[in-house]
């Protein structure tokens, strides 16, 4: 092979625009300039790793003349910061929202407390996590701007309810008896809710034994599955997910109200209504255990400050990758990123977007 650099026009040869597949064979562009808009080819499956480092040469053809929908939009800082706009210097924590986290069952205290921190990093007034009475201990040490409550049964998570913003369902929640009850309890609420991790597997078991097409009540929803848990929430497998994205996306839209963001290389964002999003942030570094734990307290805290759901989802998952980018350039690295990390920057992230880049 050469070992010349390679520029790609438009879209890489072999690689199907619309896709991103590779048909039989494609260039491995190390820069590709792409004409009139950018192709969705470009951005899913295989199409990053043949395009390389992506320009858009619009060839001074005017907007108007564009008449199709996009088939989904890429985020960036532009499109994100029209939803933020600095606060009142009175404003206090009352006003910027309350998370109830409820999950941390027996052995998995860790992801509700790097969701809760991440809730308070990205500017939740309060957070409080409802966890596992053997779980209080560990995330209260760890965390102590986050108010811990031991719930030993679902009824005692009911007075909470009357006093969230949003709910966080689902980080370290577990599958047991326990985790069961408090699902019951929560997922007919009309609170606004992110739900994730375990929560996912019991509403995709929930909605099998009763046949609903959403298995709960409300619409004001963001759910974050990976591609296993999407899998299941589909009654499929991941490799079938995995093989295609989009269809994935548009099936969890059909079955399951509310905003869904399919986590993984490129994560897409759709709620069956807007046209879906993509993020083309992110990296290999931050493939560990706890990113989506934090990803779900950054979507939470930010919805409770009184944004939609698809914005929070939006800007969280933005932010989030944001985040993961800066930290590997920073060091040098393309593994070993640690979820707890990412907190430290998403106050600065956050204020980029809200005042422009320094």
């Amino acid at each position: 092979t050469s070992e010349r650099p390679v520029l790609a026009l438009d879209i890489p040869s072999g690689l199907c625009a619309d896709t991103g597949r590779v048909l039989g064979t494609a260039v491995r562009a190390n820069l590709t300039v792409t004409f009139i808009v950018e192709k969705a080819g470009l951005w899913l499956n295989d199409g990053p790793q043949h395009t390389g480092a992506c320009q858009l040469a619009p060839l001074q053809i005017p907007p108007e003349a564009l008449t199709e929908q996009p088939v989904m939009r890429r985020l960036t800082a532009n499109r994100l910061r029209q939803s933020w706009q600095p606060r009142a210097r009175d404003t206090h924590k009352g006003q910027a929202g309350h998370v109830i986290v409820i999950g941390g069952g027996e052995g998995m205290p860790g992801a509700a407390r790097l969701a809760a921190q991440a809730a308070l990093a990205v500017g939740a007034g309060r957070v409080t996590v409802l966890c596992a009475r053997t779980g209080v201990t560990a995330i209260a040490a760890g965390a102590a701007d986050v108010m811990v409550f031991p719930i030993d049964r679902p009824a005692d998570a009911q007075p909470w309810l009357a006093k969230a913003d949003v709910i966080a369902l689902g980080p370290g929640l577990g599958l047991d008896a326990w985790a069961h009850g408090l699902f019951s309890l929560v997922i007919d609420s009309a609170l606004p809710m992110v739900i994730d991790a375990d929560a996912l597997t019991l509403l995709a078991q929930h909605r099998a034994a009763s046949g609903s097409e959403w298995g709960g009540s409300g619409t004001d929803r963001v759910l974050t599955p990976h591609p296993g848990e999407a899998a299941r929430l589909l009654g499929t497998d991941s490799a079938s997910v995995q093989a295609d994205r989009w269809a994935a996306l548009t099936n969890l839209c059909d079955r399951y109200r509310g905003v869904h963001v399919l986590k993984g290389a490129g994560s897409l964002i759709a709620d069956g209504v807007r046209v879906p999003a993509i993020c083309t942030l992110g990296n290999p570094a931050m493939a560990t255990a706890g990113m989506g734990d934090v990803l779900t307290g950054v979507i939470a805290g930010l919805r409770a400050q009184g944004i939609s759901a698809w914005e929070a989802a939006s800007t969280g998952v933005w932010l989030h990758a944001k985040a993961g980018d800066r930290m590997a350039s920073q060091r040098r690295m393309d593994r070993g990123l640690r979820a707890s990390e990412l907190a430290e920057q998403l106050p600065s992230l956050l204020g980029e977007l809200v005042w422009g880049d320094p």
